[in-house]
């Protein structure tokens, strides 16, 4: 990128801010109304974009854009409820109150596995609060992100409101140009999706200078498949979790810990169901199973599972080549792994960005529990039983930002905040109150009374 190109880009966000944060809430919500209008027509184009960037099946693509429509419908609704507090002030005849005021520009970097929605999930919040988004998109999703831009500037012109096109700035490129927008001292807010390492790098450039960052980084989820499960619904929750999006989710299922008076059965359904899936080109319509990222992607997997067999773990499914033929159309293909282990190994605790499930049975639920939280990410786990008694000690002591009792790690809804702890970075997206972090909290105290009564019942006379 042009070192000319990113000092135009914010200047174009910072003019269009300047107007937008003077436009009342609720009409910005009437925009991102027709933004998600927009999106709804043009759902499978960008639908078929995602699969052509990243190997997604267009199955989980649609449901990626219709990630993002859901978020420009929960955004039209926050545009009324951006609310602050009244608090009861301690002196006579005044008011404490809290108020929410834009950031500025928000700066967007996004990763390959969710071209489309982590984007949205940012920028629908961002813009109702009344920011503008410089975007920087993966290398590997440029097709996707153009049309969403295409997508932007539609909704702009339908609803009279072009001038508002550059609210939403994209800088494309690679590593050097996510470090070029972190560095930036006029973006207030940079909002990271991607990996640990990536976290690390960024995270201290804008520590730098004092601005503001939402992590949200790589996840190292665990089920817990108990005795007392409906295994039948814990195999339908688990497959998915664990083979969905290649393993190419930052909420993939990566440790399963099955009681051991239920392991082989597991195991066992575990094996059969990958039997089924259905792999290849990923914009067939009966397709589950697309092709992994790239060829240093299978690497790693592959790299993961000799690791695994070092430290006593057998393969029992998975990790070759499935159709070397359909490589460079769009990507290598693999088949998912069962990996069984004994006990907790080394290998475990890293995240490997590849459809690798490791088995390990335990005795006790506690054990099972301190498995779960042994890793360095905190980002979503499950327990899958039917006991009230083990649901309530898992959701208490899951160290991660998602927990969940009879539903996979993968596949959360758009009303609750996104994130994780730890290594995950700390940070939440889309739902709940997380539009807090596109805006500055004012806090203000009026004073009614006409004198000038100290707080804490100071007298300065």
């Amino acid at each position: 990128m042009s070192k000319l190109i990113l000092p135009a880009l914010v200047m174009g966000a910072k003019l269009a801010f300047n107007k937008w944060k003077n436009v009342p809430a609720p009409e910005r919500g009437q925009l991102i109304k027709v933004f998600g209008d927009v999106l709804r027509e043009r759902k499978e184009e960008l639908s078929k974009a995602i699969t052509k960037d990243m190997g997604k099946t267009i199955r989980e693509s649609r449901g990626e854009v219709q990630e993002a429509i859901d978020m420009c419908d929960f955004a039209v609704g926050l545009s009324r409820q951006l609310y602050g507090l009244t608090m009861p002030s301690e002196r006579p005849k005044h008011r404490l109150q809290e108020t929410w005021l834009p950031l500025g520009i928000v700066g967007v970097i996004s990763a390959f596995n969710f071209p489309v929605a982590v984007w949205a999930w940012n920028f629908c919040l961002a813009i109702v609060c009344g920011n503008s988004v410089i975007w920087k998109p993966s290398e590997k999703g440029r097709r996707s992100a153009m049309i969403s831009f295409d997508i932007w500037a539609e909704a702009c012109e339908r609803a009279g409101k072009k001038e508002f096109v550059s609210l939403n700035q994209v800088c494309f490129g690679g590593k050097e140009e996510a470090v070029e927008v972190a560095r930036h001292k006029d973006i207030a807010l940079i909002s990271a999706t991607g990996s640990v390492e990536m976290g690390k790098i960024i995270s201290p450039i804008v520590a730098q200078r004092l601005g503001k960052v939402l992590l949200e980084l790589g996840g190292n989820n665990a089920a817990i498949i108990s005795q007392h499960a409906d295994l039948d619904l814990a195999i339908k929750g688990c497959v998915f979790a664990a083979v969905g999006t290649t393993g190419q989710r930052c909420t993939t299922l990566r440790r399963l810990f099955v009681h051991h008076t239920v392991y082989a059965e597991v195991v066992d359904k575990l094996t059969s169901a990958y039997k089924t899936i259905r792999m290849g080109n990923p914009s067939d319509e009966d397709v589950l199973l697309g092709p992994i990222i790239s060829k240093e992607a299978y690497e790693k997997m592959i790299g993961a599972m000799l690791e695994a067999g070092n430290e006593g773990a057998t393969v029992w499914y998975g990790g070759g080549f499935y159709n070397a033929d359909e490589a460079d159309k769009y990507g290598p293909y693999v088949y998912p792994a069962i990996v069984t282990v004994d006990k907790h190994i080394e290998i475990m605790k890293e995240e490997t960005f590849a459809p690798i499930l490791y088995v390990v049975p335990y005795t006790e639920l506690q054990e099972a529990i301190d498995m779960v939280n042994c890793v360095e990410q905190g980002l979503s786990n499950s327990i899958f039983t039917n006991n009230m008694n083990e649901a309530e000690q898992f959701l208490e002591q899951a160290y991660s930002g998602i927990v969940n009792v009879n539903v996979g790690t993968s596949g959360a809804e758009i009303g609750g905040a996104f994130g994780g702890e730890k290594d995950t970075g700390g940070g939440r997206e889309s739902g709940s109150d997380s539009w807090k972090s596109y805006m500055r909290r004012v806090t203000t105290t009026i004073n009614y009374s006409g004198e000038m009564p100290l707080a804490q019942g100071i007298k300065f006379e």
